[in-house]
């Protein structure tokens, strides 16, 4: 994306399908074929999509999360999708060629998102353990826990789930209370759950969740970049909606949210920006080894 040089680093990372055949690109007026629905659950996470045409009979898919593009090829009868790069019968790299055909188009919006290949940005989330539901504070939890969320802070350290506005002043400022200090000291882990509640807001915090750098656009965009965080129409907002969606089944209206485990195995709500943040994080369970 940013350097063809991606194409080498795919070589050895995925398996190649090298197929013969005529290219037959998809044209602007034709409909777009159906996602396939693992594709779907990327994109409810927070992924972002694009068609790159139907090569050699061929559906072709691009992704990227957290700056990692994948390329899917969909097989003539939908049965099934191959991941990796295609090859024509000359060994002719076509993803190359249908990358930058999507660039040609205008289309900057990957570029933005892209990382190189052999960086590996921070992990989004991690699996939950699986747990018998006994309340529905407990059941709230996992669903937070499930929620599209970016870390601020030390891994190791207890952690606190916050449902962020971008444009939120309260956000904002709740961060700041948080700062490098209490954040790189391992105090505490901030798990950031981007929402937004107008359509700017929403495309912002879209933009949050696919970005290889999340941490750092955010803090750039607290800063006052007005260019960080850029409200792009095109951008898809599911996974932001998602986090939405768990907001409001659990009838929460108002950022910044905090969500945490306490030291007594409690679930706590915490509404607003803290007014005894040091109380709050004395009162965070410790990560079990």
């Amino acid at each position: 994306m940013k350097k063809l040089s991606f194409a080498a680093a795919l070589f050895l990372a995925f398996d190649l399908l090298v197929l013969s055949g005529t290219t037959a690109a998809q044209t602007p007026d034709q409909p777009l074929p159906e996602l396939p629905v693992p594709l779907q659950n990327l994109v409810d996470e927070g992924a972002q999509v694009r068609f790159l045409g139907r090569e050699h009979g061929l559906d072709s898919w691009i992704t990227i999360k957290n700056g990692q593009e994948q390329y899917f090829y969909v097989l003539p009868d939908r049965s099934a999708f191959v991941m990796g790069v295609l090859f024509n019968k000359d060994g002719k790299l076509v993803t190359v060629d249908q990358v930058q055909r999507l660039r040609s188009q205008g289309d900057t919006l990957l570029d933005q998102l892209a990382t190189d290949f052999n960086e590996t940005p921070e992990a989004n989330s991690t699996p939950n353990e699986a747990k018998e539901f006994k309340s529905p504070s407990e059941q709230m939890f996992a669903d937070i826990e499930d929620s599209n969320w970016i870390p601020l802070g030390q891994p190791q350290a207890p952690a606190i789930y916050a449902f962020i506005d971008p444009q939120c002043p309260h956000c904002h400022a709740f961060v700041g209370d948080l700062g490098e200090g209490l954040l790189q000291s391992g105090q505490v882990q901030l798990r950031m759950i981007p929402v937004g509640f107008k359509d700017e807001t929403r495309a912002q915090a879209a933009f949050l969740l696919a970005t290889p750098n999340p941490q750092e656009k955010w803090f750039k965009h607290m800063e006052g970049d007005a260019t960080a965080l850029p409200a792009k129409t095109e951008i898809n907002q599911q996974g932001v909606q998602r986090n939405l969606a768990i907001m409001q089944s659990w009838e929460f209206s108002a950022t910044p949210l905090i969500i945490y485990r306490s030291k007594d195995d409690s679930v706590k709500i915490v509404q607003g920006r803290p007014k005894d943040l040091q109380a709050v994080i004395a009162d965070i369970a410790t990560p079990t080894p």
